[in-house]
């Protein structure tokens, strides 16, 4: 096959399929996509709920329970240790398939009616609302992470804890307001950082302790501002700022994001890598337009959330030593062939399936364990099996299913968002391909308006102690104010209460009482991370200063006094004011 040139049928823009991508979908014999890989990105997202919960009710017990599933999204729902349990066949839902009825209509009707899971978590003790998540222990608002303790209000944590307000940490302890750290203790409000502690207000730094508010620093100590100062004048200098007070943070917060600006900025946050092409890319090899991955991932494209995994393309929230994974999320854990569908962990051959496990050779089934040969969660035999699938894809191509916009989903398309049982705004599809509610039904999309709460405020944000030691236990009884106030779109929930655990960690950490709730923080968060889209860019190395004329150089570079000639994709849009390099220069500027 050659290169083709395609146009998406979600978004009209055209897209490329390439030699190598044909391969990988004769390999795991599937047609090539109809819609562009950030079109299938948001697809998938849109079928994933990781923050939103309900009140909901046990269908098996009638005990009051929360869930991620409303009680209008027609999914019958079992608190989720009675659907671990013995208790039920999930076999007894099963159905012959009706060649008279589109495929996507089927599946979601059996979706219905097969008992899902309250929360999709693993191996968790004392953790409440948190989703998709496994081998924690007290955990709060956590999502999408796996090995962690004492965590709270977080996202895409691994491996570590006692940390709060938290966003894609590894092998961490004691982090507060830190997007991308790994192997750092007590560092708080820092982004992109690597072996770092006891510091504040850190940016693309590794190695560092006892800094403040400094930028591309290696190994180094007690910094405040980037300039160097001595052991004692760094601790009198700190205390001068009040860091312990909502006044003092906001001021450092002021400079510090000016700082930032002023930044070298390597094109990708990449590491340990090679041929590989995205942003926050680790110990990876022959791995394109992906994000967030890490630890051996190989040979794989369109990966979001990944690691130990191979050939593989267009998941999120995937791998443990899986391969030939494609358009699924939550998936992987020694899988191999998982295609189409979501939550599926081991086996192979698993097709259009959702919320199966250690299962192989399913298509179009809803939670199965440890069964074989099923469609549509009625057993075959073997022979049945592999006579009836080819008629189903068939009929899946002659008899497709148009969605409100027109759009087509034949066989090799996966579930359109219009069906999935969580509204837009409920799920991972807003936060990063964010829509308002107007454009999401213009779309066909569902969107879901929040309960209206008239929360009482007992704690004005005039009222509120600037420092953690006025603040005595009855903070835990109040209602206090956010300072959004629900004036944004960030899922705001305009008023939040402390919970013990909370105060507890502002006191060991001596940190005053947030402003905002905890929705408004974590999409503060998610705007400081760059978006999970490329540009082809040049970088802006010219000689001895940066083109945009923001950053002198410090040597002279490998390509000398000239300007690099250096091209490479990067997350940062050509607009955007920082200054971009190519690896070459970021590294001989920054050692």
């Amino acid at each position: 096959m050659q290169q083709e040139t395609r146009t998406c049928q979600n978004c009209k823009q055209n897209f490329t399929i390439e030699v190598e991508d044909f391969d990988f979908y004769k390999k795991i014999d599937v047609p090539p996509p109809t819609f562009c890989w950030e079109c299938r990105m948001q697809r998938r997202f849109a079928w994933r709920n990781e923050r939103t919960f309900h009140k909901n009710i046990c269908a098996a017990t009638g005990k009051s329970i929360i869930t991620g599933f409303a009680p209008d999204s027609g999914i019958t729902v079992y608190d989720r240790d009675v659907w671990w349990s013995d208790n039920w066949d999930p076999l007894s839902y099963g159905k012959e398939y009706d060649f008279n009825k589109q495929f996507f209509i089927q599946f979601r009707e059996l979706l219905g009616k097969v008992p899902l899971p309250s929360i999709f978590n693993a191996r968790t003790v004392d953790c409440f609302y948190t989703q998709h998540t496994g081998n924690f222990k007290n955990g709060y608002l956590v999502a999408a992470s796996w090995g962690g303790e004492n965590i709270s209000y977080a996202a895409r944590v691994h491996e570590s804890k006692d940390s709060m307000d938290v966003y894609m940490i590894a092998n961490s302890e004691l982090c507060y307001e830190c997007i991308g750290a790994s192997k750092s203790y007590r560092t708080l409000f820092s982004q992109n950082i690597d072996g770092c502690s006891d510091s504040y207000f850190l940016f693309e730094c590794k190695g560092c302790s006892n800094c403040f508010g400094c930028t591309n620093l290696r190994n180094k100590s007690y910094h405040i501002w980037n300039e160097p100062y001595s052991k004692e004048q760094y601790s009198d200098k700190l205390k001068e700022m009040k860091i312990d007070t909502s006044a003092g943070i906001a001021e450092a917060s002021k400079k510090f994001e000016s700082l930032k600006l002023k930044a070298l900025r390597k094109y990708g946050n990449i590491n340990n890598s090679q041929q590989v092409t995205g942003d926050n890319i680790t110990n990876s090899y022959n791995t394109r337009v992906s994000f967030d991955v890490s630890n051996d991932v190989r040979d794989c494209k369109f990966i979001q959330n990944g690691l130990q995994m191979k050939d593989s393309y267009d998941g999120y929230g995937v791998g443990g030593h899986a391969d030939l994974l494609y358009e699924v999320f939550d998936t992987g854990v020694q899988g191999s062939r998982l295609c189409f569908g979501a939550i599926v962990y081991g086996g192979m051959n698993v097709f259009y399936s959702y919320n199966c496990h250690e299962s192989s050779n399913l298509f179009g089934c809803v939670g199965l364990r440890r069964k074989e040969y099923c469609i549509f969660n009625k057993q075959y035999a073997k022979k049945e099996y592999e006579e009836l699938i080819p008629k189903i894809i068939e009929h899946m191509n002659s008899t497709p299913y148009v969605d409100k916009k027109e759009r087509i989903y034949r066989y090799g398309e996966f579930f359109p968002i219009e069906l999935s049982p969580f509204a837009y705004n409920e799920t991972v599809a807003q936060e990063y391909c964010t829509l308002t509610k107007d454009k999401a039904h213009e779309l066909g999309y569902v969107w879901r308006d929040p309960e209206l709460k008239e929360y009482k405020v007992t704690k004005k944000l005039d009222e509120l102690p600037g420092d953690i030691k006025a603040v005595g236990d009855d903070i835990l009884d109040q209602i206090i104010e956010c300072a959004h106030n629900g004036d944004c779109n960030d899922q705001c929930t305009k008023a939040f209460k402390i919970i013990p655990q909370e105060l507890q960690f502002y006191r060991k950490m001596n940190l005053p009482i947030p402003r905002l709730c905890s929705n408004c923080r974590h999409y503060a968060r998610l705007k400081r991370r760059n978006p999970m889209e490329l540009w082809h860019r040049k970088c802006q190395c010219a000689g001895a200063v940066s083109e945009n004329g923001a950053y002198k150089n410090i040597v002279l570079h490998q390509h000398g006094k000239g300007r690099c000639q250096n091209e490479f994709e990067t997350s940062y849009t050509p607009e955007r004011r920082e200054t971009v390099y190519c690896e070459q220069c970021y590294q001989t500027e920054v050692v």
